[in-house]
C-alpha cells in the first residue's frame, strides 16, 4: 500500500476515525475531509448529503460529487473515497468466532470448504477477511448484501501480491485488504478500474 500515491494513478483514500461519542458527527467530519482532499482543491464549498437510496454523498460547488463509502462499529468509523469510480469499504475488529459453522451457513460452498482447510488459529481472520470483502463489494456495487451477496465468491485471502484482486464472476470488480493495524480487518473494493489501483491511508 502506498502512503503517497503516484499522481495520475487510480487511488482509494481511506480515513479511520475513533470515537467514544457522536458517531454521526465523526462520519460527517471524515466525509468532509475526503471531499476537501479530492474535490476542494480550488476552495470549493464541500457538503454531505444522502442519496434517495440512503447512501452518503459528498458534493462540491458546480454539482461535482465524490464516490464514497462508510463503515462503522465499536467506536470506529472508516471512510473511503475514490475520484475514479465506485468504492466500497468495510471494517471489523478481529475476534474469536465459530468460523467454519458460520461459513457453512452463509458463504458459497467452495469458500466454506476452503475455510475448513485453513489452520484453526487463523480461521477467524480468514472468515472476517471474506466477510469484509463481501460487504465492501456489495457497497461498491450499490447492492449491499441483498440478492445473495453473502454467497458471492471472493478471492481467497492471502493470494497474489496485488492488493486489489479480481472478484470471481464480477467483471471489473476488485477487492483487497490493506493493512490497518490495531486488530482491524479492513476491506476495500472498486468497480470499473482500468489498471492497478493504489490504496492510501490518509
Amino acid at each position: 500500500m502506498n502512503q503517497l500515491p503516484v499522481p495520475g494513478r487510480d487511488t482509494v483514500y481511506v480515513w479511520i476515525g475513533r470515537s467514544a461519542g457522536d458517531r454521526p458527527e465523526l462520519v460527517r467530519r471524515l466525509l468532509r475531509r475526503a471531499g476537501g482532499a479530492l474535490l476542494g482543491r480550488s476552495g470549493a464549498e464541500i457538503g454531505v448529503r444522502r442519496t434517495p437510496g440512503g447512501r452518503p454523498e459528498v458534493y462540491a460547488d458546480g454539482g461535482r460529487t465524490l464516490p464514497v463509502s462508510v463503515s462503522h462499529g465499536e467506536g470506529l468509523v472508516v471512510v473511503a473515497a475514490r475520484a475514479d469510480g465506485p468504492v466500497g469499504v468495510d471494517v471489523e475488529r478481529r475476534r474469536p468466532l465459530p468460523a467454519v459453522p458460520l461459513a457453512g451457513r452463509w458463504y458459497d460452498p467452495e469458500e466454506a470448504a476452503w475455510l475448513a482447510t485453513q489452520a484453526e488459529a487463523g480461521r477467524d481472520l480468514d472468515f472476517l477477511r471474506l466477510w469484509t470483502a463481501k460487504e465492501a463489494v456489495g457497497k461498491a456495487l450499490g447492492t449491499g448484501l441483498r440478492d445473495g451477496g453473502l454467497r458471492r465468491r471472493m478471492p481467497a485471502p492471502g493470494g497474489p501480491a496485488e492488493l486489489l484482486r479480481p472478484v470471481p464472476g464480477c467483471p471489473g470488480v476488485r477487492v483487497g485488504h490493506p493493512e490497518a493495524g490495531d486488530g482491524l480487518v479492513l476491506a476495500v473494493a472498486v468497480v470499473g478500474a482500468a489498471g492497478e489501483v493504489d490504496v492510501a491511508l490518509a
